[in-house]
Formats: C-alpha cells, structure tokens, sequence
C-alpha cells in the first residue's frame, strides 16, 4: 500500500511511513493513493473476524510486512468480542465497547501501538493525541508503561464526562493529561499545530494517535465487513455513524471501497451540524463546536471530513448521492435513551444519535445497523437522571473513582503547548 497525501498526491510513502509521520509535510492527511476491489467477499465474509482481518490486512501491506506479523497484530490487538444485538424491527447494534476501555476508539488504537512498536527502531517517540472523550482512553491504555514512549492527551476542561476523563487522567507514568481551556477544535489545533514545527517533530519523534492518523481508520474498516458479515435476509444494509471528527464514517467508506456490502451510510450528527449543512447547501463552513450530550461528537472543524472529500474528488453532487444525513437535539437524544430504554436496550448519547437519524433516513425494505460506539455507564451522570435510575459501572470504571486525577491545566496557546512539551 502506498499512500499520499490529501492535498498533493505527488510524492507516496510507505504505510509504516506515514504512521510514523501521523500529519502530511503539507499537513494534510494520508489515505491509500489506491484502494483495492476485493473481488471475493462473499467468502471473506463466511470468515471469522479474527481470520477476516487478518487475510484483509495482509492483502493491504503484505509487500511490507509477513502473513505472520500481520497475524500476530491482529491477533493481538483484537481480542475481544464484536456482538450484534437487535434492538428493534430491522435495526441491530455493532456493539464496538467491548474492548479495554469500552470504547470502538480500542480497535484503532491498540492497532496502531502494536504498528508502532514494529518499526520503532529502539528511538524515543511521542505520542500526541487531541480527544473529545474515548480516544484519550484508548491511546493512554495502549501505550501505557511502554519503554520509549511518552504519551501526551490533549482535552477540553470541563467538556468530556467526568468517567472517561479518569481513563487517561488517573494513569501517570509515560503518559501525560493536558486539561486545555477551550474546546476539542482548540486541542486539534494544538496538535496539527506541534505538527508543523519540523524541529520539535524531529527532536521529540512526533506522532499522532488521533484519527489523522491512517493506522486508526485502517484498524476501524474491518469491523464494517463484521458488520455485513452478521447481517442476514438479503436487505440493502444501512448503516448510520454517530460523527464527530468523521474518522469512523471514513473508515466504513473505505470498507465500502474495498467491496463491503454495505448499500449506504447514515451520517449522523449532534448539533455540530458543520458537515449536514454542507451536504444540504454545498457551502463548508467549519465554526466554533457547541456541547452536547453526546461530546466526543462536538467537533466544529472534523479533520477526517478532508479525507472524505478526496475520496469523492470534490464532487458535492456524488457525496450528497452516496450519503445520508442528519443531526439530533439534546432533547431528542435524550428520549431516544429513554425510549430504547422501555424496550430493553441502554444506549449511549452516540449511540441514541445514530438511532434516532437513522429512524428519519431508513426506507422500506432496508435492514438498519447503528454504531454503539461508547459503554452507557460512561454517560451515567448525563442518563440516570432522563432513566430515573442508577447505571451500573463495569468493575474497570469503578476502579477509576479511587484514583487521583494526575493532569494539568494548559492553556489554549501553541506556545504553552511547545514549552511544555520541551
């Protein structure tokens, strides 16, 4: 696989190339210069997932690496359960929050540290990520206590819940809790903005772990041929995406690319509705996000959309015939919980959106999957009083109340980011 750069495509690199660089020297964002047409999917998808991804991923960077290297980070980094549970009449949950820290931001993650590791060549590297609640989580979890590694999350004080604060705050070590006075699109500034400087990219070995990063969006395309996988009775599969910074939308139009069969996606948004706008009027107008209920959503500039606008070349008219969209109120997440809720199923604020804007956008004759892309019980504070009752906390979120948040206040100033990280 070789890969360019979003904004030129003049001058390609390795995969292992473009983790390591995480951001473009123009600073734009890596994708596949080309995308294979897998040509037998039927009999991928009759595949385990664990056999699936790995055959998938040999045939993206088997020219890089060996069938048994890719077995070994696969086998690793995948090693928990991917369930689909029905949660209405022709509408089912990917339940992807059944890794580590009870987030999807687990697959892509745990792949790239193990990607990582293989090309570290014994140099110090840092590890700088921006979250707007689960990915912190899953890059601190991932690279945790790994020699040579620093790990540095950016995040919005105040704006991610309290729970999935403590995932990356409480850890210490190799790994470093920035609390930014701003938003999530101040964080990412931040980040892309460490990546311009040349020199402290090179002194420090800077790279990402954010979705800019090409390794996650890899990792995230297979559980999209699971999803097809799982999928019985021969209706067009829709799928609706809770979006934020697109990078999970990306990936499943990736998937698609490569032969998952996979009628159409559902983008859907909270009230950060940057990207609905354009698809309604063709005028891309990023501005300041808003929060919400569901925040890792709350992105007011989505990196990855840059991505999506390459694969369609541009071409508003064929992103707003391939794609769905919508977005969801506070007001309307809320009894969306609580309606699925009364029918047995416990949604998170992410997961509610995707249902609800799925709702207004499946057609007659179509099979339904919305992404639950984040543990309920991450959310308690937001849902118990809409619920009217207490969410349980999983053992490995309870644990966390015991421990000493570890972060430290940064403002949202390139400088201060630069003088702390030197």
């Amino acid at each position: 696989m070789k890969l360019v750069s979003t904004r030129t495509s003049t001058r390609s690199v390795t995969f292992l190339e473009a983790v390591q660089a995480g951001l473009a020297p123009d600073g734009g964002l890596f994708m596949p210069a080309e995308l294979p047409r897998f040509m037998d999917v039927p009999d991928l998808l009759k595949l385990d997932f664990p056999a699936r991804s790995t055959e998938i991923l040999h045939r993206l960077l088997g020219k890089e690496f060996s069938r048994a290297v890719i077995e070994e980070l696969a086998r690793s980094a995948f090693t928990f359960p991917v369930p689909l549970v029905e949660v209405a009449e022709r509408v089912s949950a990917l339940e992807l929050f059944h890794g580590p820290t009870l987030a999807f931001k687990d697959f892509g993650a745990r792949f790239l540290a193990r990607v990582l590791a293989l090309g570290a060549g014994g140099k110090p590297r840092t590890v700088l990520t921006a979250t707007s609640g689960d990915t912190g989580a899953a890059v601190a979890q991932a690279f945790h206590g790994l020699p040579g590694v620093q790990v540095v999350v950016l995040y919005p004080a105040g704006r991610v819940s309290p729970l999935q604060e403590r995932q990356f705050a409480t850890c210490g070590g190799n790994v470093l809790a920035l609390s930014v006075k701003g938003t999530f699109d101040d964080c990412q500034r931040l980040v892309k903005g460490a990546f311009e400087d040349a020199e402290l990219t090179s002194r420090l070995g800077l790279t990402s772990a954010n979705s800019i990063n090409i390794a996650r969006l890899l990792a995230q395309t297979l559980y999209y041929f699971e999803a097809a996988a799982r999928v019985e009775g021969g209706m067009p599969l829709v799928v609706s995406v809770p979006s934020g910074n697109f990078g999970n939308l990306c990936a499943g139009l990736m998937a698609q690319a490569m032969g998952a069969p996979i009628h159409t996606f559902v983008a859907a948004t909270n009230a950060n509705r940057v990207v609905p706008d354009y698809l309604d009027t063709g005028a891309y107008h990023p501005r300041p996000s808003v929060a919400t209920l569901s925040n890792a959503m709350d992105v007011g500039s989505p990196s990855n959309w840059e991505r999506i606008h390459a694969l369609f070349r541009g071409d508003h008219p064929a992103m707003a015939a391939a794609l769905r969209w919508g977005s969801c109120t506070d007001a309307e997440t809320e009894q969306t919980v609580i309606a699925l809720d009364r029918v047995g199923y416990l949604a998170d604020p992410h997961g509610a959106v995707a249902y609800q804007v799925l709702q207004a956008n499946l057609r007659e004759g179509e099979r339904g999957i919305i992404l639950a892309t984040a543990h309920p019980a991450k959310f308690r504070e937001a849902l118990a009083p809409a619920l009217g009752r207490e969410i349980p906390l999983p053992k490995t979120l309870s644990d966390l109340l015991e421990l000493p948040l570890l972060n430290e206040p940064l403002a949202a100033d390139q400088g201060a980011l630069r003088k702390r990280l030197s």
